[in-house]
């Protein structure tokens, strides 16, 4: 059977900093798919969930963010 995703790459060699910059984008790429469901089904109930999780992504982000720069400071 064929995988329609591959298997994210292992995380063995990278470093801290590259890591939070990869959770960053991975966090950029929900909010825009969160935002997309928003968009597109603006009646449903489940809207404020999604925008629950927008709330959410962005808060997580906000972390990555602050960790990325104290790791950043610190070379």
């Amino acid at each position: 059977m064929l995988k329609i995703v591959p298997d994210p790459p292992l995380h063995i060699n990278q470093s801290l900093e590259d890591i939070l910059v990869q959770i960053s984008e991975y966090l950029v790429c929900a909010m825009t798919v969160a935002q997309q469901t928003v968009l597109l089904h603006s009646s449903s109930p489940g809207q404020i969930l999604t925008l629950s999780t927008m709330h959410e992504i962005d808060n997580a982000r906000s972390l990555v963010e602050v960790a990325l720069s104290r790791v950043q400071s610190q070379h």
